[in-house]
């Protein structure tokens, strides 16, 4: 209402300006030049109320020529106005409607004046009246609501194809994805979700309907008003149609949304930490002990994962030492496994002379791995044992026995038959060096009697 009294005003302040002004300052000009005293003209003429009656008048007579358009005082314009809402008139309860832009561009087009007053005026916007149809393919007008009979309009696009189908429902069952589980504290993970209801109503065109192959919830941990350990309730929750090749069907739900208790747990398990040096030390030197700044470690992660780690790996390259040294070492984190307490450890590490003379051990050889129901035995003529050497310091050498070593060959995936194989060597401390005498070793492979 503001704008339009501001126009009008404007009008009125053009008029008094451009008309009544310079139309008094002629008059007076007029008598002046020809020299003809009139004082009752002058007195009439500056009058409050001739100016004001002749100010009427004027504004009567230019209005009357701006209405019927006897004078143009401005050119044809045009407005665009982009990316309008289409409204759609049907029954949304009983059809489906297909080929419908969304949005289109209308354009205005007339005087400014007029353009100014259209932009401020209600309308009923763009609009398609799909009443009365009946199932089928079609074409419809889109149409501009404007009421104002100066103003011409166009829309892009103003004619549509439309497909309209009956719409079906079924009923699914309903399951769930996680999603923005990264975004979680790293001690934490979804132990559990516990949905509002098992099953959805989806409803639309028939060949839609018969598309969806599952139906999900989508559960965004990242909306939970707390992220931390304990059960709470997620609202709103977004469900999604989707076909048996994973893409998006364009259905609709009944409920539209629903909840779910979401369980945030942070399981953990406290593990040792086990020293693994990897490369050589320098020439007759070995190691004599070790210690870490902590011997465990607290992991997390799901419970299925925790129950297969007992220990974690800090592998310490040692190579080329000669003399006692600290540093600090990454604890190797494996799969499954969210988070650590710590992610490294200090490492001090002794190192001494080598014995002169190494310790010999017979161990007998197994074999790992062998797939169910078969057996394997080696095939030598030491009667299944390998010959181990075991270098480092004195005073670890004289810790070891052959209980504390294993020999094996690696029979994954193998089946009946014979086969050689590298021999691997292994010792509880890791501060001795083991090596076996033969580096492969024959076994026969056959089945369990």
């Amino acid at each position: 209402m503001n704008k339009i009294t501001n126009f009008f005003k404007s009008v009125f302040n053009f008029i008094d300006r451009y008309f009544i002004m310079p139309i008094t300052r002629l008059a007076f000009r007029i008598t002046k030049k020809i020299n003809v005293p009139n004082k009752k003209f002058e007195s009439w003429l500056s009058k409050q109320s001739t100016l004001l009656f002749l100010s009427l008048f004027l504004a009567i007579v230019i209005f009357i020529v701006v209405d019927q358009k006897i004078i143009n005082f401005s050119s044809q314009s045009a407005e665009v106005f982009k990316d309008q809402k289409v409204n759609v008139i049907y029954n949304e309860e009983q059809y489906v409607v297909e080929g419908l832009p969304e949005k289109v561009d209308v354009t205005l087009i007339g005087r400014k004046a007029e353009l100014y007053i259209a932009k401020q005026s209600s309308s009923n916007g763009v609009t398609v009246d799909l009443t009365g149809l009946t199932p089928g393919t079609h074409k419809v007008n889109i149409q501009y609501g404007q009421g104002l009979s100066g103003i011409e309009y166009s829309v892009n696009p103003s004619v549509a194809t439309v497909i309209i189908y009956e719409k079906v429902s079924d009923t699914r069952n309903l399951t769930y994805d996680i999603v923005n589980d990264n975004k979680l504290d790293t001690t934490l993970i979804v132990n559990g979700i516990k949905l509002s209801t098992d099953e959805v109503t989806i409803r639309g065109a028939e060949y839609k309907v018969n598309q969806v192959a599952t139906v999900k919830a989508l559960i965004d941990v990242d909306n939970l008003s707390k992220k931390e350990a304990g059960i709470q309730t997620l609202n709103d929750i977004t469900l999604k149609a989707y076909d048996n090749a994973g893409n998006v069907v364009d259905v609709e739900f009944v409920p539209s949304k629903i909840s779910a208790e979401v369980d945030l747990a942070s399981p953990s398990k406290k593990v040792t930490l086990n020293f693994v040096p990897e490369g050589t030390l320098a020439t007759g030197k070995s190691m004599s002990g070790y210690t870490f700044s902590q011997n465990d470690v607290v992991v997390y992660g799901d419970s299925e994962t925790l129950s297969k780690v007992n220990s974690l790996d800090v592998i310490v390259d040692v190579s080329n030492l000669s003399a006692d040294t600290s540093f600090r070492a990454e604890i190797k984190k494996p799969t499954g496994i969210k988070t650590l307490s710590v992610n490294y450890v200090t490492v001090s590490l002794n190192i001494t002379d080598s014995s002169s003379e190494p310790v010999q051990f017979n161990i007998p050889l197994t074999g790992l791995n062998v797939s169910e129901g078969l057996i394997a035995q080696p095939i030598n003529n030491d009667n299944g044992f390998i010959n181990v050497e075991v270098q480092g310091a004195a005073s670890v050498l004289s810790t070891i026995n052959e209980s504390d070593i294993t020999a094996y060959v690696d029979l994954t995936g193998l089946g009946e038959g014979t086969y050689t194989r590298e021999v691997i060597v292994k010792g509880t401390n890791p501060l001795a060096i083991y090596r076996s005498k033969r580096l492969e070793a024959t076994v026969t492979i056959s089945k369990r009697k």
